[in-house]
């Protein structure tokens, strides 16, 4: 190997050791230097450092590792969504961790590790490298689920994690173990050409089926879903935003990598995958119109939005994929704006984890109450926002494809979820005040806020920019 060839590799995973780095700086400097703010600030400008890097080596396709690792634009996209979840989930833990006392150096170290994993995941190009971003991502969540070390619904939430997860892993292993011993390789690209065009090996189509499997259960869809209420309610409210977003995002971006290879194609393993949408879109509305825990109600409504953003994977494509991309951007900003006003209820002995606790909102907060309908609509696919053209431009992938009964279901599922949204929306114009309390409304959450309502109400403007980035970025070439 020659020096140029590794000052190629380096260059092309120069974000990934940026975070890495930076976050093992700050695990020792945590235990040298115990201000909390100097380590927020440190944590953020790593972030920014490798979101600097990330953009400036964004002009070409930059394979390394052997082909393990890619450097893309379809890598470029979901790094970005990766960066925006991390930095708006810092902001957000600023008081939040200061009132739960979880706001050690170690809370941010497990989120850039935890970022790392996302963004090795979303550049990986085999099967190994897809793993190995995959456990350094999930240890670092089965962690931060467990920080509140003295509640028991903590501790349990973090056990559950970490027991499926297990056997998720294990699961995704054993595909892995079989392609490997039925083609020779672990390459994506090298899946596809050690197959002919004979008939589809039997064990194959089984290794096709484990590997989907353990995918799917880390974006929470059905039959692997029965994790995501109990860790939603027991991790850190901070925790449950970042992970409803960054790991779901990177459980697609290798979903997408994967789905999209001839050898995956062949076995048509898209049926497969349609059941599961629909299943997991239905589960995920229905049974979240019983919750009165506004946290497990976000939870089966992460579930139900899996579930609809699987229906882009089912129709493939440029547009398919696109349709996921975008999806999974809009769902970043209303779904941590709608946590971000969770948040921001923690004070004192007042948690606003329960839906009744929002009643009256409106007649004490209008403001409030206003971005909360915002992000509420959004969820529900209401136009103008951001969140009715993540849903129109999945179905428009659908229909043209040829799937016009999924795309009426999809419909169907999504009238019914909308439903749940705007019961909380009725609890907070529609009732009168039951106590007064004050929201925790620091500068860090009032920016949160404004972002994240920028990007609902902005890409629901001008939807067709963000498409189209999104289109370009689909196959990263």
């Amino acid at each position: 190997m020659t020096a140029a060839v590794l000052f190629q590799w380096m260059l092309a995973s120069l974000p990934e050791i940026i975070v890495i780095t930076g976050a093992c700086i700050l695990l020792i400097l945590g235990q040298l230097v115990r201000r909390e703010q100097l380590l927020f600030w440190a944590s953020v400008a790593v972030v920014l450092i490798a979101a600097l890097a990330t953009f400036l080596l964004a002009g070409e396709v930059r394979p390394a590792y052997s082909g393990m690792f890619v450097a893309d634009r379809f890598a470029i996209f979901f790094k970005f969504v990766f960066y925006l979840a991390t930095v708006l989930t810092f902001l957000l833990s600023r008081k939040y961790a200061d009132i739960e006392g979880i706001g050690s150096s170690e809370y941010y170290v497990m989120l850039l590790f935890a970022l790392s994993g996302m963004m090795i995941m979303a550049s990986a190009t085999d099967l190994l490298s897809i793993y190995v971003g995959l456990e350094l991502m999930v240890l670092c969540t089965y962690v931060l689920t467990g920080f509140l070390r003295h509640e028991r619904r903590s501790n349990e939430a973090a056990l559950k994690y970490v027991i499926l997860g297990a056997v998720s892993t294990g699961i995704f292993l054993y595909g892995v173990s079989l392609v490997y011993g039925l083609t020779g390789t672990t390459q994506l690209d090298a899946m596809a050409a050690a197959v002919s065009g004979d008939p589809l090996d039997p064990g194959l189509l089984l290794a096709v089926v484990f590997i989907v499997a353990g995918l799917v259960f880390k974006v929470g869809a059905v039959p692997f879903h029965m994790w995501v209420p109990d860790v939603y309610e027991g991790a850190p409210t901070t925790v449950t935003a970042f992970m409803s977003v960054g790991p779901k995002a990177a459980g697609f971006a290798v979903i997408l990598r994967v789905f999209l290879n001839p050898l995956v194609a062949a076995s048509d393993v898209w049926i497969i995958v349609a059941v599961i949408a629909v299943v997991t879109a239905a589960l995920g509305s229905f049974v979240a119109l019983v919750q009165d825990n506004f946290k497990r109600l976000l939870a089966y409504s992460s579930i139900a939005h899996a579930g609809f953003a699987t229906f882009g994977v089912v129709a493939g494509g440029v547009d398919g994929v696109a349709s996921v991309m975008l999806y999974l951007l809009i769902y970043a900003f209303m779904n941590l704006g709608i946590f971000g006003a969770v948040i921001m209820m923690r004070s004192g002995d007042f948690s606003g984890e329960v839906i009744e606790d929002y009643a009256g909102f409106a007649k004490s907060h209008p403001g409030l109450a206003l971005l909360m309908l915002i992000y509420l609509f959004s969820l529900a696919g209401i136009p103008p926002t951001a969140g009715f053209f993540a849903k129109f431009y999945v179905l428009t992938a659908l229909v043209e494809r040829g799937f016009v009964f999924l795309a009426v279901v999809a419909v169907l599922l999504s009238a019914v979820a909308a439903y749940f949204y705007i019961r909380i929306v009725m609890v907070i114009y529609m009732r009168e005040p039951e106590r007064a309390f004050e929201p925790a409304l620091t500068p860090f959450v009032r920016a949160t806020l404004a972002c994240t309502a920028a990007g609902t109400i902005g890409i629901g403007l001008f939807p067709e920019w963000f498409l189209r980035l999104a289109q370009h970025s689909a196959f990263g070439g």
